[in-house]
């Protein structure tokens, strides 16, 4: 395994041939980072809705050349030590989405109401979005190589989804799907409710 100049670096990954594009990662994220309206927009982990048969999320990989520290012009992006976490000097931030545009990985934005940077800390070690995925899509990887290996098997899987979502339809046999999709509500709704109760405990608090 290559090493890495970050001696603890991880990050969260995506295993698009079981993400399902449901958004709970993102509900899960501004749900943590005390957001007063659980808005995906300002998610620090996006989920990018390609067909009904691939979808994915993005978030960031503290990179070891990380393009958008060097492009911001305020030098309000710094790096981890350890662990290559991003870390915004909100004070030097001017919003200018430098950073934005320099990321390979579409993993940081501008938070739309205070007009910063911000992308995933990992939630302390613990990233809420890979507590809440109900297909378990999410996890922690170490390396790009990891993480490019489980996009390029899922992309490799493709053609043989398509060929038996096509075979259902045209003999219309649709009792598969519908177990497959009933089974996904409740994996949702499970999470959901979890959520939720995250939600009600804080106000308590």
């Amino acid at each position: 395994m290559p090493s890495s100049k970050f001696e603890q670096r991880k990050f969260v990954s995506v295993d698009p041939s079981k993400c399902t594009g449901c958004g709970i990662c993102e509900y899960a994220c501004t749900i943590e980072k005390n957001e007063t309206i659980s808005n995906p927009i300002h998610s620090r982990i996006r989920v990018v809705r390609m067909t009904p048969l691939f979808n994915f999320a993005l978030a960031c990989r503290f990179c070891e050349d990380a393009k958008c520290v060097k492009a911001c012009p305020e030098k309000a992006l710094v790096q981890s030590e350890k662990t290559g976490i991003l870390m915004v000097k909100e004070k030097q931030c001017k919003g200018c989405d430098w950073c934005v545009q320099a990321c390979e990985h579409g993993a940081i934005a501008i938070h739309s109401d205070t007009g910063k940077a911000v992308a995933c800390d990992l939630c302390e070690g613990e990233p809420k979005c890979v507590e809440f995925c109900p297909e378990e899509a999410l996890e922690m990887v170490a390396t790009d190589e990891e993480a490019d290996e489980r996009f390029n098997n899922a992309l490799e899987k493709l053609p043989a989804q398509v060929e038996r979502l096509t075979n259902i339809v045209k003999s219309k046999d649709w009792k598969p799907l519908l177990a497959e999709a009933e089974e996904r509500s409740l994996k949702v709704n499970e999470k959901l409710e979890a959520l939720n109760k995250k939600v009600a405990d804080k106000k308590q608090k």
